[in-house]
């Protein structure tokens, strides 16, 4: 084992989305802007939400925003085992940015002690070259039937000598139980590693806590280190448990409407996030056929599975509404990744590269390409221009772009053999646009485009000052999350457990 510099802090949740993403995300901001070379690590990831690295490794997108907020390029270093789940019962397992096929519950939990190596490799390679390293965990690590041969909580505490800060959920309710179970149900080695307790998403007057954080210290012996208020910031989210999911479904605000089909193995909503910053259009995510009623986009996001979501399209009614506002209304319909794979005329798994057993499913027929999926997994960033495109969506021809792709199938034009990465992935009809490019909305340029389209402004472009810059958006988010846990926490005692270590 090398001799490591960096001095690591851990941030565990007394559940899962406790704010444990934000929280490491809001550290190292502080610790960037204090001077310090920070970096976040999460040596064991389950999440929908990926992303690539300059290097064209994948990695979770919650690392990746981590690593914004530090100032530094992300690197699967930072996040050496990724899940994906593919259904019920499996996940595609990838290991330093690479795939390496699908596994069960049962085969990975089997499998996973021996990557221990790995995570301490990818640590140690951190170590050398920051000087803090702010490590996240994974749910709760009172998981008791998770505990043996834990490699994402304690387990991981341990092997990098972290001391322990466990965060909860004030929000959901129950948040004192929960921090006080947590602390009863580790082993007490592990609880003396925890160095204190935050509670988050406090709504209103922090004074109606009244003396609470004081009993829980009291009961538990360990000390509240500051209570972080309900904030609503705009980043990205680690996976399908965001609030952004169930939030605009119901009352509309806006004067147009942004209809965005919640597939159950959504993947990469964050490719929506941008969009969010139009302040005359809402964003609802629908389950039900009558929620695309009155549309002025429909748009089918990225999936884990897409042949398993593209039968429960059709089964719930939505494929047949979505096709009738295609074609009786014209409504604009946008199939990102694996939503532009259903728009296809065919999706063929014959390698059950997606899951175990070959599969075949109809698409929707509203673009004129089909879909093979292959072992291998193309990863990669996407730089460079759209193509010419038709219909409604003209504005957005030859507009620039700087996303990225992951996916698996290859598409091509139906009748033909070639894949459509001529046209940059990219293929349009008169009022349907299917594309891999991940990340295009983070363009304000197309986003300006794209809201001509929303609106039926086909015009000189409109300036939508709110949206131009959505890089500078995020870093001003990043500061205000920093601000809100500055005020919020004792950092001076965060500095102190960070120098004192375990």
């Amino acid at each position: 084992m090398k001799e490591r510099r960096a001095k690591p802090l851990m941030i565990q949740g007394a559940s899962s989305n406790a704010g444990k993403s934000f929280i490491t995300a809001g550290l190292c901001r502080i610790l960037a802007q204090d001077g310090f070379r920070v970096a976040p690590f999460k040596s064991q990831n389950m999440a929908l939400n990926s992303g690539v690295t300059p290097d064209g490794k994948e990695m979770g997108r919650a690392q990746i925003m981590q690593a914004e907020a530090a100032g530094i390029k992300p690197s699967v270093l930072m996040n050496p085992i990724l899940l994906k789940p593919t259904g019920d019962m499996g996940s595609q397992v990838i290991i330093n940015g690479e795939a390496r096929g699908v596994m069960s519950a049962r085969e990975y939990f089997g499998f996973r002690k021996t990557l221990i190596p790995l995570i301490e490799r990818a640590y140690d390679e951190l170590a050398q070259e920051y000087d803090v390293i702010i490590a996240e965990g994974a749910g709760s690590p009172a998981e008791i039937n998770l505990q043996q041969d834990d490699i994402v909580n304690m387990g991981l505490a341990e092997l990098i000598h972290a001391p322990v800060l466990i965060a909860g959920d004030i929000d959901r309710g129950g948040v004192f139980a929960s921090l006080y179970g947590t602390a009863a149900l580790i082993t007490p080695e592990q609880k003396r590693r925890v160095k204190g307790f935050i509670i988050n998403r406090f709504r209103g007057d922090v004074s109606l806590l009244a003396n609470a954080p004081a009993v829980l210290e009291q009961k538990s012996g360990i000390p509240v280190l500051g209570v972080i208020p309900y904030l609503p910031i705009a980043l990205d989210d680690e996976d399908s448990l965001s609030e952004r999911l169930t939030a605009g479904s119901g009352q509309r605000r806006g004067a147009y409407r942004i209809a965005v089909i919640a597939l159950p193995h959504i993947s990469n909503f964050t490719d929506l996030h941008p969009l969010e910053r139009l302040s005359d259009t809402d964003i609802a995510y629908c389950t039900r056929p009558e929620q695309l009623a009155g549309a002025h986009l429909i748009v089918i996001p990225g999936t884990k599975n897409t042949i398993g979501d593209l039968r429960w399209l059709k089964s719930s009614g939505l494929a047949h509404e979505l096709c009738r506002q295609v074609a009786e209304h014209g409504t604009p319909c946008i199939g990102i990744c694996g939503g532009f794979q259903m728009l296809g005329t065919l999706v063929r798994d014959s390698a059950g590269a997606e899951q175990r057993g070959a599969d075949c499913e109809e698409g929707l027929s509203l673009l004129p390409v089909q879909t093979e999926f292959q072992a291998r997994k193309r990863t990669a960033q996407a730089r460079g221009a759209l193509p010419v495109l038709h219909g409604c969506f003209a504005p957005l021809s030859g507009l620039p772009y700087d996303g990225y792709e992951i996916h698996m199938g290859i598409t091509t034009e139906s009748g033909h053999a070639e894949p459509l990465l001529h046209k940059q992935g990219t293929r349009s009809t008169q009022n349907v646009l299917g594309t891999y490019v991940h990340g295009l909305f983070d363009s304000a340029h197309i986003v300006q485009a794209l809201h001509r389209v929303i609106t039926g402004n086909t015009q000189a472009a409109q300036q939508l000052p709110d949206i131009a810059s959505y890089r500078a958006f995020k870093e001003q988010q990043y500061d205000t999350l920093a601000a809100a846990l500055r005020a919020s926490l004792d950092m001076e005692r965060v500095y102190r457990i960070i120098e004192e270590g375990e």
